[in-house]
Parts: structure tokens; C-alpha cells; sequence
């Protein structure tokens, strides 16, 4: 049911899915998730994933788990993200070492995360993808959303080396002409952009 209504939702916006990797590719692996402008970039990321049958997964906070929202996004591949302690009085849980606890335990999975961190502009990405990725042993898969060419997929695949700052150019030039629905809100990290 929700597969039909993705369709349906891009075949009326006019959206097509381009489908470049070979479904093997999203057994287990981080899928960068850019340009992230708009709130609408979740559910089209998530609706084309569910459209090419990839099982695909996102983390959301715990405290978003309501009745009627929490049994909507599980459905959509939602998993609850917990940052409090393990034990009463210790430290909270950095957001990526729940993410990386998230991930193991649902190995193996494609997990979807917005390296951008926010709607907003940010000069800067967030790394937590990149080292997850690291620490799980899995490549990372560039999806994306091109609002010029209304289209939504995921191009290619990086597996992470020990030379963060050349993986990182090689994400850059790829999203150096992605188009989001906000243009002004969306550039490369400023780090890794040539």
C-alpha cells in the first residue's frame, strides 16, 4: 500500500526513479541521503527507495514514537534512535555511537542519513555517515534528489579508506551539479570542495 501510494505521488509531481545500482549493492550499507532543503527530501528519498524495492532504514529520534506517528514510521522503515545512558548517572550516548549500536543491531540493513544535518545551510556536513560506515565495514551509497531533473536515485558507491579527506572530494564532485528544491540552501561542504 504505501509502495502504490509513492507511485502514485511521483507520477503525479512527474518524479522518475533512476535506478543505477544493482540491488546487491543496498544489502548493508550507509546511503547518504543530499541535498536535504525541504521536509519533503525524506519522503521522497524514503518513497523512491520503497518504489525500487530496497529495503532501506532511517533513524528517528525515540521521542517522536507516538501511536499514530510511531506505527507510520516503522512502516515507512523508521528505527527508534535512544541516546540515553546505558546505566543510571553515566554519560549520554554521543549521537554516533547510537547510530553505530542502531546499525549493528540491525545488521544487515541500508541505513538512510542526511550527511547535511539539518534543512538549513550548512557549510559543513556532518561525518557521523562517514564513520559509520568506517566502524561497520560497509560502503556508502550516494542517493540523491535532483528537484531540476525531478528525479531521485543512487549513483555511486564509496568504500572508506584511511584518507577521509579523499573520500570526501569524491562525495563533493559528485554533488557539485545535484540540484535541491531550495538551491540557496544546499552547498558542498566547504572542507572537501575543490
Amino acid at each position: 500500500m504505501i509502495k502504490a501510494a509513492f507511485r502514485l505521488i511521483f507520477r503525479l509531481l512527474g518524479w522518475k526513479l533512476n535506478p543505477n545500482l544493482p540491488p546487491e549493492v543496498f544489502q548493508n550499507c550507509v546511503i547518504t541521503a543530499a541535498p536535504h532543503t525541504a521536509l519533503r527530501d525524506a519522503v521522497f528519498m524514503i518513497g523512491a527507495f520503497s518504489i525500487g524495492k530496497i529495503p532501506a532504514r532511517f533513524a528517528v529520534k525515540k521521542e517522536s514514537n507516538t501511536l499514530v506517528l510511531g506505527r507510520i514510521l516503522e512502516s515507512a522503515g523508521g528505527l527508534w534512535i535512544d541516546r540515553s545512558p546505558r546505566e543510571k548517572g553515566a554519560e549520554r550516548k554521543s549521537y554516533i555511537e547510537a547510530m553505530q549500536e542502531l546499525f549493528l543491531s540491525h545488521n544487515p540493513t541500508a541505513m538512510i542519513i542526511a550527511p547535511e544535518g539539518t534543512r538549513s545551510l550548512a557549510k559543513e556536513w556532518k561525518s557521523g555517515f562517514y564513520h559509520l560506515a568506517k566502524a561497520a565495514n560497509v560502503p556508502i551509497v550516494l542517493g540523491y534528489l535532483d528537484y531540476e531533473k525531478k528525479e531521485a536515485g543512487a549513483y555511486h558507491v564509496i568504500h572508506p579508506s584511511d584518507d577521509q579527506d579523499a573520500d570526501m572530494q569524491q562525495i563533493m564532485t559528485f554533488y557539485k551539479d545535484i540540484k535541491g528544491k531550495y538551491p540557496s540552501k544546499f552547498i558542498l561542504d566547504q572542507r572537501y570542495a575543490s
